[in-house]
């Protein structure tokens, strides 16, 4: 089986190579140079603190597992992550629109590097600590930088389409090829050099430093609303009504949780989906191909994004049914594969048939990240687009802290079923997004200057 591992990953690696260098000038978009450098900044700054998160994520647990903590225990910091990130983080985050954009990004790097810190002391209440600042992090990665783009990118006056090229590079770079190299750069500290499972930490630390003093001495400050007479409370209201009052933001806002949080809990459940029952598979090289997938969705979104007279809003509802359906086979497979009952070994054969859906989601995770950007780019409003980011969490975050609560509670197909609901539902809604957006467009009125020309060519009327 370990030969099937290697024509995955290499199949995977040739179709991503073939995709980026068969581009034809139909899947490019021309751009300035002044434009370039900008948007090279941009991801020189996103890599370094994705490689400061990356480096964390697959030492943690086994982090707190060495410090002689229970499953229980362990869970529970867990918890306190995304309630962090639910709470404290949501008002953190909605202060980037009223402070400053870049004034939140230094505070990510800030609280991400103190996080980090945390990790050395085996004493319970101060990684609490730590991953209470790590659930604030979190927030303020998914917000404040894409906020601080965004208005940067119209403040400048570079052309909108633009933008789209900006959000598949940093996918492509930030969420596939940084990944990988974090995966196999903490591997490489924490067990080939023995530095042991708080090396990656450290090494996340300085990343996060570097990535800092390029945004410190690099980076211009813009803001959403720097209105004093607003409070925070305030600034909340305004973001609730904006939501409310706009369905096409709500819409997006309940497709943004729909799909996030059936992600995170595929990332909880994949490794069980998996090995069933106890098999030897390498978490490592699952995990760089999952990767490699994702990198393959985001250069397919560069390509569909790069064609004008192809809409965001269309293409996604595929994208979200055909997750749905990957979700679906370990239920498949539980009822068409009779399950094997021997321990240990090597992957079995539903296990393969499985990798291959995940896979499949995984790509469609690539295409998702760009995609969303591009449309909260169009809908949400620039005043309040940091709060209103931040306000799409908090279900996410409520809803992952319940899976966790309860991931023992019901069975691993009951789970994917469940995912692959609220996909399904995350597609039907999608499909809402679109019919309202075309309303919306078609029913905007002419602007200013024909009207005007319309009024000045009209016969006076005589009384």
């Amino acid at each position: 089986m370990e030969m099937f591992y290697y024509l995955v990953f290499g199949a995977m690696s040739v179709v991503v190579a073939v995709l980026e260098f068969s581009k034809n000038n139909k899947d490019r978009i021309n751009t300035s140079t002044a434009f370039n450098a900008f948007k090279n900044n941009y991801l020189v700054v996103y890599s370094l603190m994705m490689a400061g998160d990356w480096l964390q994520g697959p030492y943690v647990y086994f982090l707190y597992s060495q410090y002689g903590f229970s499953k229980g225990d362990i869970g529970r910091l867990f918890i306190a992550g995304f309630g962090s990130s639910m709470l404290f983080g949501t008002v953190v985050g909605s202060l980037a629109d009223k402070t400053g954009r870049k004034r939140a990004c230094i505070t990510y790097c800030i609280t991400y590097i103190l996080s980090c810190i945390t990790k050395h002391s085996p004493q319970y209440k101060v990684l609490m600590v730590g991953r209470i600042l790590g659930g604030i992090a979190t927030s303020l990665l998914f917000s404040a930088f894409e906020s601080w783009l965004v208005a940067e990118h119209n403040k400048r006056g570079y052309e909108q389409q633009w933008l789209s090229l900006t959000f598949s590079k940093a996918i492509f770079l930030g969420n596939g090829l940084i990944a990988i190299f974090a995966g196999l750069f903490g591997n490489m500290l924490a067990d080939n050099l023995g530095f042991g499972p708080v090396a990656p930490f450290d090494a996340a630390a300085c990343f996060l430093a570097i990535g800092m003093a390029i945004i410190l001495s690099t980076w211009s400050e813009n803001f959403g609303d720097p209105s004093e007479s607003k409070d925070l409370l305030t600034q909340f209201r305004g973001a609730a009504v904006a939501i409310a009052s706009d369905e096409k933001i709500a819409l997006l806002g309940a497709i943004q949780s729909l799909f996030e949080g059936s992600m995170y809990t595929f990332v909880f459940l994949w490794t069980p989906a998996l090995s069933p029952n106890d098999e030897d598979i390498p978490h490592g090289f699952i995990f760089a191909t999952f990767m490699l997938a994702s990198m393959l969705g985001s250069s397919i979104a560069s390509r569909l994004m790069a064609r004008q007279n192809l809409k965001v809003e269309g293409y996604m509802q595929i994208v979200f049914a055909v997750s749905a359906c990957t979700f679906l086979l370990p239920l498949v497979t539980g009822f068409l594969v009779p399950p094997s009952g021997e321990k240990g070994g090597s992957i079995s054969f539903a296990g393969c048939i499985q990798l291959f859906g995940f896979c499949t989601f995984e790509s469609c995770v690539g295409i998702f990240w760009p995609s969303i950007m591009k449309m909260r780019s169009q809908y949400i409003p620039e005043e309040a687009r940091s709060t209103i980011m931040n306000f799409f969490r908090i279900p996410l975050n409520i809803f992952v802290c319940i899976v966790l609560y309860n991931v023992n509670a019901f069975p691993i197909t009951v789970m994917f079923g469940m995912c692959s609901i609220f996909l399904l539902m995350a597609s039907i809604l999608q499909r809402r997004l679109m019919v309202v957006a075309e309303l919306h467009n078609k029913s905007k009125p002419e602007d200013w200057t024909s009207l005007k020309e319309r009024d000045t060519e009209a016969e006076p009327l005589n009384i």
